[in-house]
């Protein structure tokens, strides 16, 4: 029996003693410089390997995935503070445009009346506000913001920028209705004729605006001598005779001139300096005339 256990014991010993040197010799063998890899390293190198495609590659898909619903987050967060930047550009480029639009216009209303004032120092120019505009073709007027308080009278004349445009016709303490010049006939007693002269040659061309043709878009300038030098291009200025225009309001300019129906005195068309449309502002003229 003793016998037994030491043969055991021995065995034991014999293959622990073997299963050292093996690993011994594994090691060296594996540390030492050599060309290739033995096939229990390439077997388990290969194992690895497969385990981690297994396991790492829908982990990788996983990850994309969830870091791509970060990013389309962050994508849709930044559209939105696009779109919010964008229509407050959008918003500002309007309100930048129609500041800029009202100023070109204030610039030129000034430069306007500054032009009115150095030509004749007697006149005041009151501008005033349109509130609305009749379309009726038998009684075209509008409305203006300025009425008896601010010394607004029947008979004064309205211009715009351009060109004469009518004159008040009825007035209340706040606002006042303008009567236009489309509106000329001589078969109207209230219809009041414009004595009109040719800007430049105020002592040789004399004529009157008395009607509208609203066919053709133009006044119908009468009586005028057959030796008048009013020429097509000529720039119609109100006269100032008849006390009822002041002097040196534009009115157009001439298209045409022809014989009157009797032969005895010429007629023209005068195209409307202004076009009695799309006004914002206008201007009431106070002369001296007119008690105030």
């Amino acid at each position: 029996m003793l016998t037994l256990f030491k043969l055991l014991g021995n065995k034991r010993l014999f293959f622990l003693l073997m299963g050292l040197i093996l690993f011994i010799a594994v090691m060296g063998f594996t540390l030492g410089p050599r060309a290739g890899l033995s096939w229990p390293e390439k077997f388990t190198k290969d194992t690895v390997g497969f385990v981690q495609y297994i396991v790492y590659k829908p982990v990788s898909y996983i990850t994309g995935f969830f870091e791509d619903i970060a990013n389309l987050r962050s994508l849709q967060k930044e559209n939105e503070e696009l779109k919010i930047a964008l229509a407050h550009y959008t918003r500002d480029k309007a309100r930048y445009n129609s500041i800029e639009q009202d100023n070109e216009r204030y610039s030129n209303l000034l430069k306007f009346t500054d032009e009115q004032k150095a030509r004749n120092k007697d006149y005041e120019y009151r501008i005033a506000q349109v509130i609305s505009v009749s379309n009726d073709p038998d009684n075209r007027s509008l409305v203006i913001n300025l009425g008896s308080q601010n010394g607004i009278k029947n008979g004064m004349a309205v211009t715009s920028d351009k060109g004469l445009v009518g004159t008040v016709s009825h007035v209340s303490n706040f606002t006042s209705t303008v009567k236009l010049l489309t509106t000329l006939d001589p078969k109207d007693p209230n219809s009041n004729a414009i004595a009109a002269t040719v800007q430049g040659n105020e002592n040789k061309s004399f004529g009157m605006i008395e009607s509208f043709d609203s066919d053709k878009g133009m006044f119908l300038m009468t009586k005028i001598k057959s030796d008048d030098p009013l020429k097509e291009g000529d720039t119609i200025i109100s006269s100032g005779l008849g006390g009822e225009f002041p002097r040196f309001m534009v009115i157009g300019k001439v298209v045409s001139r022809q014989k009157g129906s009797y032969g005895l005195t010429d007629t023209a068309y005068i195209e409307p300096a202004t076009e009695f449309s799309d006004w914002n502002e206008l201007f009431v003229v106070i002369t001296p005339e007119v008690p105030q």
